[in-house]
């Protein structure tokens, strides 16, 4: 059993926990560490299925969530991090981005109540009442033992905006050779105030960022015209175009007494529920239709139960895409914010010879759920959905500008702004 341990966290604690975790200069992503770990959501307080930013000295909150599978309480603390635009550690002190943060528990906990699979909900709201953010940035949340504060369980991205420069954005139609059937082009303006940004060309990094993806942004984009306060990313290569990709496959499990749309069979095999949906299409030669989605997302719910929190049970979801045969030079794996788009065992196909299929098992918690197919090469980073998703420039997605801004004698990459808007009302020809 783990031991329930109470403790008063200093600041210079603080500063060692968080000098030792970020020691080495890696790149910070969204990762859990713990399989124990399940369901970790960061967004916007009051609207689950909103991106992790909010403007510095504002009232916004980031609402966290997550569960620990056991039946027994870990104490856990949390520590921020502070990043640069390519999210490695700054080198700015904890002291010059934070405020007074003494006492960093997470005390918000309940157990889950009437499941199969016996678990613990935690959940955490910042800023709050023991600290606030100094400035605006990357920032990493990291979350660990209380007795352990150097082994993280989880980390998650947000960031910190200053909502100092004005952003436009559109969608265009590529013209490229090759693009206008399957790709996105963004293009964008930016305005800001006279004299509060030295040198724009070399000090200001753009990012774009497809459905707040970070595994395939385009990154440190440079304007193709400067005018008057203003900053024009309308490029004529193909930095700024995307795959459009096709609308998520999708799946509801917030109840385990009916079938919904595409769930073949629900099962109860002790010690829980097991979830067979029915096997995929290749949809890579299809024409493009229209279906509403969460764009990659998923949120909790629960229909036979009040609290979706603590009552939603855990289903073992079985996913089955058939294939003639195995691709040969990378792996499948089933993609989308249900594993925070990384590319993993828990969410790697295997290929099965005998059913000439790919197929996966997730322990997913009851609610509704996007997802696609990726393949992922050798050697890549990135992955490719077209191999049996398919691309259209039609496709609906969010797309959120990054505004970074390193002053010459500064020290830090400031986030100056950050704007997201969705194609489906928003695409030029």
């Amino acid at each position: 059993m783990y031991k329930y341990i109470l403790i008063i966290t200093s600041l210079l604690a603080a500063v060692s926990a968080s000098v030792e975790v970020t020691a080495s200069n890696e790149e910070f992503s969204d990762q859990i560490f713990d399989p124990r770990i399940k369901t970790v959501q960061l967004y916007r307080e009051g609207w689950n299925l909103s991106y992790p930013v909010i403007k510095l000295n504002s009232d916004e909150k980031l609402a966290l969530h997550f569960d620990l599978l056991d039946d027994n309480i870990e104490t856990y603390v949390y520590n921020f991090v502070h990043c640069d635009k390519d999210w490695k550690r700054s080198d700015v002190f904890i002291t010059d981005y934070l405020t007074d943060f003494y006492d960093n528990r997470i005390e918000d906990y309940r157990y889950s109540f009437n499941t199969t699979t016996k678990y613990i909900h935690y959940s955490l709201t910042f800023p709050n009442e023991k600290f606030n953010f100094r400035i605006s940035g990357n920032y990493i949340l990291l979350v660990s033992p209380v007795d352990n504060p150097d082994k993280p369980v989880l980390s998650k991205r947000f960031i910190i905006t200053e909502d100092a420069v004005k952003i436009n954005i559109i969608a265009r139609r590529p013209k490229m050779a090759g693009e206008a059937n399957t790709g996105q082009q963004i293009d964008f303006t930016v305005n800001y105030s006279a004299n509060s940004i030295i040198d724009p060309y070399n000090t200001v990094f753009a990012f774009v960022l497809q459905n707040g993806r970070w595994n395939n942004a385009k990154v440190n984009l440079k304007p193709d015209f400067l005018g008057n306060n203003e900053l024009r990313y309308t490029s004529l290569s193909d930095n700024n175009i995307f795959r459009g990709g096709n609308e998520f496959r999708y799946f509801d499990i917030r109840s385990i007494r009916y079938l919904s749309e595409f769930v073949q069979r629900i099962d109860f095999v002790p010690p829980g529920y097991n979830v067979l949906l029915y096997p995929s299409e290749n949809r890579e030669s299809k024409p493009y239709f229209y279906r509403q989605d969460f764009n990659g997302k998923y949120y909790i719910a629960v229909q036979e139960g009040r609290n979706h929190d603590i009552d939603a049970d855990y289903l073992r979801v079985y996913f089955t895409l058939p294939s003639r045969y195995r691709i040969a030079g990378g792996n499948m794996y089933v993609s989308g914010a249900l594993n925070d788009w990384n590319f993993n065992r828990s969410n790697l196909m295997l290929y099965n010879p005998a059913s000439e299929a790919y197929e996966c098992s997730m322990l997913l918690k009851q609610g509704w759920y996007d997802y696609e197919y990726v393949f992922l090469r050798d050697g890549d980073t990135r992955g490719d959905a077209t191999i049996f998703e398919g691309s259209h420039f039609e496709t609906e997605n969010d797309y959120s500008v990054i505004i970074y801004y390193r002053n010459p004698r500064g020290r830090y990459d400031r986030v100056l702004g950050v704007q997201t808007f969705n194609t489906l009302n928003r695409i030029a020809f």
